[in-house]
C-alpha cells in the first residue's frame, strides 16, 4: 500500500458514521449487509448511506455486489491488513518485543484454531 491510498482510507474511516458503517460491516463478514439495512441500523437516510458507501468504496475498504434487488456490501478485510501493514511496517526497528504488545491487541478478535476444529466443524 501506498501513501496516498493509506491518506484515501483514513480520509474516508475519518467521518462517525463512515467508520460506524465500516466496523458494522467489518463486524457481519463473511456475508456482508444490504445496504438498505446498514441505513436503517444506523437510523441514516438513503441516500445519504449512498454517499458515505460510495466514499468507502472509492477508498477500497468496502465493495459492493448485487443480490437480487438488494446491493451488498462487504468490508475488504485483505484491504485493512495492507492499511495495518503499512501502518505498522517499520514497527519495533528489529526488536519484536517492543510490537508483541500490538499483535497481542489484535490476537483476541481472531483465536487460533484449535486442531482437530476445523474437520469437526465440516461433519
Amino acid at each position: 500500500m501506498d501513501t496516498e491510498h493509506a491518506i484515501t482510507a483514513f480520509a474516508a474511516l475519518a467521518q462517525p458514521t463512515r467508520l460506524e458503517v465500516f466496523r458494522l460491516l467489518v463486524a457481519r463478514e463473511p456475508t456482508g449487509m444490504p445496504a438498505g439495512e446498514i441505513a436503517r441500523r444506523l437510523s441514516v437516510p438513503h441516500n445519504t448511506m449512498s454517499t458515505h458507501l460510495a466514499i468507502l468504496a472509492r477508498a477500497g475498504l468496502v465493495e459492493a455486489h448485487r443480490q437480487s434487488r438488494s446491493i451488498i456490501y462487504r468490508a475488504r478485510l485483505d484491504v485493512v491488513q495492507k492499511l495495518i501493514a503499512y501502518l505498522v511496517n517499520d514497527c519495533c526497528g528489529g526488536r519484536p518485543e517492543v510490537c508483541r504488545p500490538l499483535v497481542a491487541a489484535l490476537a483476541p478478535c481472531c483465536p487460533a484454531e484449535e486442531p482437530g476444529r476445523r474437520e469437526l466443524a465440516h461433519e
